[in-house]
């Protein structure tokens, strides 16, 4: 595949699946609702997600034994990030939560122009500031400023920049396949999930009979679609492209989520939000333009 193909296919991936994660609060919040409170429920799906991809960890383990052991450890903090995104969705507003985790391209392109020495054009500042303003304008605080004041606000604010360092990392270092890398990050977010679970809330016990079913397909539905095969697209693309850009095309699931929240969790949508939400969309496209902008004179 050339390289154009895969910047676009990379590119792809990315904004797919950053809508769907923009919905994954529905099965994280009725998880809730109807047997593991708090990051049980996370726990259950990252568990699940580790047993569906661990024939990838055994048939790549060849790769993954050649692969760099920070690279492993970076895709393994990824999963982290993304458990304490997951729990910061049952313990906070939906678009608060995900609005904090979208600082990430803030934190990724600072890590990489002064720790990895990365380049850092005006057009990305200017992206990165125009889908800053969206992010505040979409949380509506009265300050303009996304200040964590619950353990949900906090939940999501460390998951951005846990994930920014993660994406930095992967993209540095990784060198191993989509699958066996799925499975490490599955991995990481099992450990993180198993030591955040018992934290924020008490075993509530075996879920009640008459939910069993309910139970088993959302978490299978999770773990298989949310944490695996889209991760494994995610991962994939993550190592072939810019951290910031993955940042800021992964801000589709802003717009998403905030929709979703509004329309089916009663999370008002206000018209200062909606223009956030452009906002954000904008800076996306800001970040995509200029390499097309380059290419298309390249082929003149």
């Amino acid at each position: 595949m050339s390289k154009d193909r895969t910047t676009t296919l990379a590119v792809l991936l990315v904004l797919g699946t950053g809508s769907l994660w923009g919905v994954y609060w529905v099965p994280v919040r009725r998880l809730a609702e109807i047997a593991l409170p708090g990051a049980w429920g996370t726990l259950l799906v990252v568990t699940a997600a580790a047993l569906l991809l661990s024939p990838f960890g055994v048939r790549g383990r060849h790769r993954l034994s050649e692969a760099s052991p920070l690279a492993l450890v970076a895709i393994a903090l990824g999963g982290a990030a993304f458990v304490l995104y997951s729990a910061g969705l049952v313990y906070g507003r939906v678009a608060i939560v995900i609005l904090l985790f979208y600082l990430t391209p803030v934190w990724s392109t600072l890590i990489g122009r002064y720790y990895m020495g990365w380049t850092m054009s005006w057009l990305r500042v200017a992206a990165i500031l125009v889908g800053l303003l969206g992010l505040v304008l979409v949380l509506g605080d009265d300050t303009g400023v996304p200040v964590p004041t619950t353990t949900g606000d906090w939940l999501g604010l460390a998951s951005g920049v846990l994930w920014s360092v993660s994406s930095t990392s992967i993209r540095a270092q990784a060198n191993a396949g989509p699958g066996e890398t799925a499975f490490v990050f599955a991995l990481g977010a099992l450990g993180c999930a198993a030591l955040l679970a018992p934290t924020l809330a008490p075993w509530p016990g075996l879920p009640p009979t008459d939910v069993w079913l309910e139970t088993a397909i959302w978490v299978i539905a999770s773990g298989g679609l949310w944490w695996g095969l889209s991760m494994a697209g995610l991962l994939w693309a993550t190592a072939r492209l810019e951290p910031a850009r993955v940042g800021i095309l992964l801000m589709g699931e802003v717009l998403v989520g905030v929709v979703s929240a509004a329309l089916f969790a009663g999370e008002r949508l206000g018209p200062v939000e909606a223009l956030g939400g452009a906002l954000v969309v904008s800076a996306a496209l800001m970040e995509i333009w200029p390499v097309r902008r380059h290419r298309g004179r390249q082929s003149r």
